[in-house]
């Protein structure tokens, strides 16, 4: 077994260290007494207290939260269909452009997919708010959804999905019953990913959203352009709180559907 080098541990020290520690800190000063946030006054919870009356943030914070459901479950079905079509249905007229088309936002700069999709609403006369916002949401955390269920679905063993053919069902009741739960692991983390994406989404929404839908990035970046105050740090450390929580429940999601296919899998090794 190789051991890391002290060159390697400083690296990854200092690496967490940097990444990190700006959280920590974070979430301490918001348990802070004084309304300054650089000076130390003794621990409160007051400022939570605080935001649960501000109805600025908690009505962005709902538009946030109803934006990033729709969006992400949105992206999820598109981004799983789009993935099933590149990896199963081979080579068919107009194939790179439609995989262009699906990768084109992982590398479009967000200014630029904010302003084509400002002009596309303007020129249908779609009134911006949540509507524009959700969709502008679905376009970009699509592609993102499909190459994480595209990387599953290369590795999946069609022999399954034939076999139950073979016992007749027909390739709707294959997909449902065979194949969504074997790769529901990889769409779980693609809705995952498409949820926190659009929760941390500034520049897109920024282009998309109205006067009667601001969300919760957009407030915080205007409230912060007239000064941090501890209401932003304590709501800064319950998005912390959220996404670690939703990170570590898809983790253990994901591990124990992985330990019940091993397990199924020895089941019918040891039948056979």
């Amino acid at each position: 077994m190789n051991r890391l080098s002290w060159f390697n541990v400083v690296s990854l020290t200092f690496g967490f260290v940097f990444l990190y520690l700006p959280m920590v800190i974070l979430i301490i000063y918001s348990f802070n007494e004084s309304k300054l946030v650089t000076v130390w006054a003794g621990f409160s919870t007051k400022w939570y207290g605080e935001l649960l009356q501000n109805e600025a943030f908690l009505d962005a914070a709902w538009v946030t939260l109803k934006v990033g459901v729709l969006s992400s479950t949105f992206a999820t079905v598109l981004g799983t269909m789009a993935a099933l079509v590149l990896v199963r249905s081979g080579r068919f007229l107009g194939r790179t452009l439609f995989s262009g088309m699906i990768y084109a936002p992982l590398v479009m700069p967000e200014v630029i997919t904010g302003l084509s999709l400002l002009l596309l609403f303007i020129g249908i006369g779609l009134d911006r708010g949540i509507l524009t916002i959700v969709l502008a949401h679905t376009t970009f955390s699509m592609c993102y959804v499909s190459v994480v269920v595209s990387s599953r679905l290369m590795t999946f063993d069609r022999s399954l999905e034939e076999a139950a053919l073979d016992l007749g069902c027909s390739n709707f009741d294959a997909f449902r019953l065979v194949t969504l739960p074997i790769i529901a692991p990889a769409v779980i983390s693609g809705w995952l990913l498409a949820f926190t994406l659009s929760l941390d989404d500034l520049v897109i929404a920024s282009f998309t959203a109205g006067p009667s839908a601001t969300t919760l990035p957009i407030k915080i970046f205007s409230a912060v352009r007239l000064g941090v105050s501890p209401e932003i740090n304590a709501l800064s450390t319950i998005m912390i709180g959220i996404v670690t929580i939703g990170v570590i429940a898809a983790s253990l999601v994901t591990k124990h559907n992985s330990v019940k296919q091993q397990r199924d899998e020895q089941a019918a090794a040891r039948t056979a």
